[in-house]
């Protein structure tokens, strides 16, 4: 399912630009034709190279607090950010199902620990066929087992406390696995509850079993009998110790229990007040290919500016650039390759839809203002203007970059591209004066073709607040951009900002509804599965829906997507929503990433994956 995007974005802070200089480096602003969305990586990706040597050491540089900070492959809400299980607890264990395939959003076979599984019995049972061969450090064969153990633990997890599993939703995984049982060695048969879409279950739920070692894990204490994990009172017993150990960062270097690994890597020191770690090539590790490297590193920085200023003398092997230093890559240019693409998932601009004050929800439930908001969003401006091409427009919920199978056709060109006379043209032909510079306003009340829509008084002004986070300094250009437009219509809108914290406790119709009266409209995004249904995002009272949207025909695209049966549903259900606009989609800008020239790999893949927050450190090695 969808996730809310929290701190992730890698929008940070960037010199203001003037409306003015965005509206000259755009297309026409009175232009209407649609303009398709470009494709590839931003800079070049490393070739992949064949003459391969053994042995050095690879240094990564990572922010404070963007590293690991749980070991447990049950993670935590608080310590679920995007890093903790990408770069750090992937390493160490496998999970059933890797993901993505370099910079795509699928699932990599040739990663993952199982075949793709199998339903039956009317999509209500899952069988799970683990491919031989995986061992942990221990020698124990990594199998069925090791996947019951697992999902006994989650479910104990979620019964002491949601927040005891980041990606819980009450109802889904794995509230949703009535039984799972060992059907052979390597071979898990799941029950569950009802029938769910394959393609959702595979790709959005399985995906969240990392197997565990059943045989070393499987007790209470240190020196303890191992417990039957299956009888539920043992499982929490089992998942308590094992999340104490967890919470006792200062031995995560030395507790023999994170060194039976069945992962590429294995830990060897970590610093709890910064994250930062070092890992080693793990030597029992069976999997299809073994790291060639001796040493990974973390090395971490305060600031963005920080890590670039390293990048710069060539002290990392690896590092992330700054979206405020792209005017900067020619500097590195000579000692490294910089290339980036946008993670997975829409930025957007929120609407409330339950902000009754000033008739707000009213006027935004009228398809054609959505519409009309929608002409006035400067995409081509932004991306050459703002990102100096280290972004890519994004038109719908599901992206067209990075390339996945998913995206509708309707999102592959602007829909509703910028125009100011397409905006004008669409609320004066809905009852409202347009004044230039102005203030538009409802002048033929009513549910009539021609009149403003339900809830709408005659005299009503076209106002809105428009709430952004302030440590994303690039959204001060682009939210007044945003601003400047529609006011050549006669909208006022009022960007402000705040911190995250601030406004992630503040501005959310499904958590915070004493607030619904108080915003209009704020800056947000959220990332996706593989399968990348918009659950819980824009479905009628779904947890995450932060603005209040509610559509039948969503709803039901919605849940054809979860329940139903059509794999392709949810290229269905996203088409709808590019042309109904729940929100207002915004560019996705580029995660950019320098890597050493003399550092090689494998596959193309394992380098176009860091741009996804993936490291595959066992594919790089130095040139000779």
């Amino acid at each position: 399912m969808a996730r809310t995007l929290g701190g992730r974005l890698r929008l940070t802070a960037i010199a203001v630009v003037a409306a003015a200089a965005l509206a000259a480096c755009s297309t026409a602003s009175d232009g209407t034709s649609g303009k398709a969305i470009s494709s590839g990586v931003f800079g070049s990706v490393p070739k992949a190279g064949t003459d391969a040597q053994s042995g050095g050491d690879v240094t990564i540089g990572v922010l404070d607090g963007d590293s690991g900070s749980y070991i447990l492959p049950i993670i935590p809400a608080a310590n679920d950010i995007i890093e903790t299980p990408d770069q750090f607890v992937d390493l160490m264990f496998s999970p059933l199902y890797f993901q993505p395939t370099g910079a795509s959003p699928v699932i990599d076979p040739g990663l993952s620990i199982a075949k793709p599984p199998t339903f039956s019995d009317g999509d209500t049972v899952v069988t799970i066929a683990i491919k031989p061969g995986r061992t942990w450090a221990s020698g124990a064969p990594v199998d069925a087992n090791d996947v019951i153990f697992s999902i006994d633990l989650l479910k104990a997890a979620v019964h002491a406390s949601p927040a005891n599993f980041g990606n819980y939703s009450p109802g889904f995984f794995p509230d949703n696995v009535v039984k799972a049982t060992a059907t052979g060695k390597y071979t898990v048969t799941l029950t569950l509850n009802k029938p769910y879409n394959p393609s959702f279950f595979y790709q959005d739920q399985l995906i969240y079993i990392t197997p565990m070692p059943s045989t070393s894990w499987d007790r209470d204490s240190a020196n303890g009998a191992a417990l039957d994990f299956t009888q539920p009172a043992n499982a929490t017993k089992i998942y308590n110790f094992l999340a104490s150990q967890a919470q006792d960062l200062a031995t995560y270097g030395s507790n023999p229990l994170w060194q039976d690994v069945d992962g590429p890597m294995r830990l060897t020191s970590f610093t709890p007040s910064t994250g930062a770690y070092t890992m080693v090539p793990n030597g029992k590790y069976s999997g299809p290919q073994k790291a060639k490297i001796s040493e990974l590193k973390t090395e971490t920085f305060t600031t963005p500016q920080a890590e670039f200023d390293a990048l710069a003398t060539g002290s990392l092997t690896i590092g992330l650039v700054d979206i405020t230093e792209v005017t900067q890559v020619s500097r590195l240019e000579g000692q490294y390759d910089v290339f980036g693409e946008p993670s997975f998932g829409p930025n957007t601009i929120v609407f409330n839809f339950k902000d009754s004050a000033g008739h707000v929800a009213s006027m935004f439930k009228q398809l054609y203002i959505r519409q009309a908001l929608a002409h006035l969003v400067n995409q081509p401006g932004y991306l050459t203007g703002l990102y100096k091409g280290a972004a890519e427009a994004d038109y719908g919920p599901v992206p067209v970059l990075p390339k996945n199978p998913y995206t509708p056709a309707n999102s592959r060109t602007n829909p509703y591209p910028y125009s100011i006379s397409a905006a004008a043209k669409l609320l004066s032909s809905h009852g409202w004066r347009v004044v230039k510079n102005g203030t538009t306003t409802c002048v033929r009340a009513g549910t009539g073709s021609s009149q403003c829509g339900a809830g709408i008084p005659a005299g009503t002004a076209m106002k809105f607040n428009l709430i952004y986070k302030n440590n994303l300094s690039i959204l001060v250009s682009q939210m007044e951009a945003f601003a400047q437009a529609a006011k050549q219509v006669g909208v006022d809108i009022t960007p402000t900002s705040g911190t995250p914290a601030f406004i992630n406790s503040h501005y959310n119709d499904a958590a915070f509804p004493a607030n619904d009266n108080q915003w209009a409209m704020r800056f947000g995004g959220f990332e996706l599965e593989p399968y990348p249904t918009t659950f819980g995002i824009y479905n009628s009272g779904g947890p995450l829906n932060e603005g209040g949207y509610s559509d039948a025909k969503a709803d039901e695209l919605i849940n054809n997507s979860v329940y139903g049966s059509n794999p392709k549903a949810v290229t269905n259900e996203a088409a709808y929503l590019t042309q109904n606009l729940p929100a207002l989609f915004q560019p996705g800008n580029d995660l950019l990433v320098a890597v050493r020239k003399n550092l090689s790999a494998s596959s193309p893949d394992a380098f176009t994956a860091l741009t996804q927050y993936q490291w595959l450190p066992w594919q790089w090695y130095f040139a000779k």
